[in-house]
C-alpha cells in the first residue's frame, strides 16, 4: 500500500481507495461496473473519485504488484508447469 502520507487529505479511508483501485486494475471493469460494486457494498463514490483514485495511486498498486511477483518467482520451489499437448519429444538422432 502507498505511504499513508498520500492519502492525508482524503476523505475516504484508505482501504476503500484500494479496494476500488485493486478492482478496476486487475479486473476488466469500467469505472461505472466498479461504482455498482462498490454501491451493493455499502460504499458510495462516484465513478469520477475512482477514476481520480486510479490516475493518483494507480502506478503506486502496479509497482507493488510487480515487486510481489517478481519475489515469488525467485523462489527455489518455484516451477513451470508445462501443458502436455504442446510438448514435444523427438526421439534422439542415430
Amino acid at each position: 500500500m502507498p505511504n499513508p502520507v498520500s492519502f492525508r487529505y482524503l476523505k475516504t479511508s484508505p482501504e476503500i481507495i484500494q479496494l476500488a483501485v485493486m478492482l478496476y486494475v486487475r479486473f476488466p471493469l469500467s469505472l461505472r461496473n466498479v461504482e455498482d460494486l462498490l454501491h451493493e457494498r455499502g460504499v458510495d463514490v462516484s465513478y469520477e473519485s475512482v477514476r481520480y483514485w486510479w490516475y493518483r495511486f494507480g502506478s503506486k498498486f502496479a509497482s507493488e504488484i510487480k515487486k510481489r511477483r517478481a519475489g515469488g518467482m525467485q523462489s527455489s520451489n518455484w516451477k513451470w508447469h508445462l501443458d502436455e499437448g504442446h510438448c514435444q519429444n523427438k526421439p534422439p538422432c542415430l
